[in-house]
């Protein structure tokens, strides 16, 4: 029987489990409907980024950003392609650290974009600087693989 991961809805904050080997199929939120694991970037607000980053079975990518950030906004369809990419491997959310300072502080994020990958309720690897997709995936896949 296939190992089952717990995975957070980006957008209600339902915790839901989800058989390892049936991440790449799509699978969606029991509650709401949304995708899981569907590719796409999910912008989170505090109660979604808290209880993601907590216990997530599956690597998640955290880009804190602003929308002043010119270097943030450079980045961000970069951000998307990898997260296309990374697409049952990863999923990747951003949290714009203007409306949720206080998150930002508590992940002692000192510059903008920044990004972290956490697992299983660690941060486990951490990334500073606009980066373009190639480099986030390495640095997602190297990370996840050090720390399984």
């Amino acid at each position: 029987m296939a190992e089952a991961l717990k995975l957070t809805c980006l957008s209600c904050g339902q915790a839901n489990r989800i058989p390892a080997d049936r991440l790449g199929a799509g699978p969606k939120c029991g509650i709401c409907g949304a995708g899981l694991a569907d590719g796409k970037v999910a912008e989170l607000d505090a109660a979604a980024h808290d209880k993601a980053t907590r216990g997530d079975g599956v690597p998640l990518l955290v880009d804190y950003w602003a929308p002043w950030c010119g270097p943030c906004r450079m980045m961000a369809p970069e951000f998307a392609k990898a997260a296309q990419a990374l697409k049952g491997t990863a999923r990747l959310a951003k949290i714009n650290t203007q409306d949720f300072p206080q998150i930002a502080q508590r992940a002692n994020i000192r510059g903008i974009p920044a990004l972290v990958l956490y697992r299983k309720g660690r941060e486990v690897a951490r990334l500073a600087g606009a980066r373009p997709a190639a480099e986030i995936e390495a640095f997602v896949r190297q990370a996840a693989a050090q720390r399984a």
